[in-house]
């Protein structure tokens, strides 16, 4: 497969990831072009991988936390949001979704990267674990840490082993 041809067909499942990764637009295209300029110089090595979609997801996945390591980078994270809309409000739907994303933006890196990873790329544990390059059990260990954390911020109910609801 050619890169042009990889790009054509992929390309925008790769800047869906961003863009979850991110959670901004403009970010997410700087951060796939920035990738695919990479990627394009050593496309013989990943073209010759076995998955080198793969290769390229983590690519993309690195890049980012490359980005967020940067001092520059960092937005102020605020505790407190918007008063939430009545339930009969046409914006109510989106209030929420929009509260949700700002949750997961503020997890961890590699635990949103890995909730991005399972519920929108719908990938498996073993490939994420390949695309973070860690194993299974720590890709799991993210996705519990992160839902807890997601949980506990929306006031939902947790459940602990031996108990019941």
């Amino acid at each position: 497969m050619t890169f042009e041809e990889y790009v054509g067909s992929r390309g925008p499942a790769l800047l869906r990831l961003a863009r979850l990764l991110t959670g901004d637009e403009h970010r997410a295209e700087d951060l796939t072009q920035d990738v695919l300029a990479r990627a394009y110089v050593h496309w013989r090595k990943i073209a010759g991988a076995d998955r080198p979609d793969v290769y390229v997801r983590r690519m993309l996945v690195n890049a980012n936390t490359s980005w967020w390591r940067r001092r520059s980078s960092r937005e102020l994270a605020v505790d407190s949001f918007a008063e939430r809309p009545e339930r009969g409000d046409l914006g109510g739907e989106a209030a929420d979704r929009d509260e949700m994303w700002r949750l997961i933006r503020a997890l961890p890196d590699r635990q949103r990267a890995v909730l991005v990873l399972r519920y929108y790329e719908d990938l498996d544990d073993a490939t994420i674990a390949q695309i973070l390059d860690c194993s299974p059990v720590t890709v799991r260990t993210h996705a519990m840490r992160a839902l807890a954390q997601l949980r506990e911020r929306c006031g939902a109910p947790t459940t602990t082993k031996g108990s019941r609801p």
